[in-house]
């Protein structure tokens, strides 16, 4: 079902992009370079744009509602995490701690050591 709404999703992304970039706006937007968008649909042309972009948006909200609602019940994010193994986060932990005694060793010879 996740996948479903995913897939659904991503394909109303698309097209609500493209819709929006056809749209002429006070620059002209992209309908100057799709003239045929008007031989399309006609005079009609700025009416059916701005319907389409009503109905591909509140499909866009409802879509992800409905990817929320699928996260919430699951218990986890759908974006895929990267689980880092426990050894080497103590591996980890062990260079930092031996770089960080390294800098404290560097800092109290610096220290012992006679200001000309």
């Amino acid at each position: 079902m996740t996948g479903f709404f995913i897939f659904l999703h991503t394909i109303v992304c698309l097209i609500l992009i493209t819709v929006i970039l056809m749209q002429s706006g006070r620059g002209g937007g992209l309908t100057e370079g799709f003239s045929s968008a008007e031989s399309m649909f006609g005079a009609q042309t700025n009416e059916f744009m701005i319907k389409a972009t009503t109905i591909l948006s509140t499909v866009f909200l409802v879509t992800c509602l409905a990817l929320a609602v699928l996260s919430i019940q699951k218990g986890q994010s759908l974006i895929p995490t990267t689980v880092v193994p426990t050894s080497t986060q103590s591996d980890a932990a062990k260079t930092m701690n031996k770089t960080v005694d390294e800098a404290v060793k560097t800092v109290e010879q610096a220290a012992e050591q006679p200001q000309p």
